[in-house]
């Protein structure tokens, strides 16, 4: 349950730092589209936290060896 409450506090977090994002309310021939950056964003982010735990994980096993 711990583990669902920390999940849950970061999707929130993420959810907010979404609202400055969309400052062009009603805009429609917008010539960024901020919904692409922000997944951008994000993937990147998701592609940073597997590498860092991955290497996290080898170096535990190497000293366990």
């Amino acid at each position: 349950m711990k583990r669902f409450g920390y999940i849950a506090t970061i999707a929130l977090f993420a959810l907010a730092a979404t609202l400055p994002l969309c400052a062009q309310e009603g805009c429609v021939d917008s010539p960024e589209n901020p919904t692409v950056v922000l997944g951008l964003i994000v993937g990147a982010a998701s592609i940073g936290f597997v590498q860092v735990r991955n290497r996290i994980a080898s170096r535990r096993n190497l000293k366990n060896k």
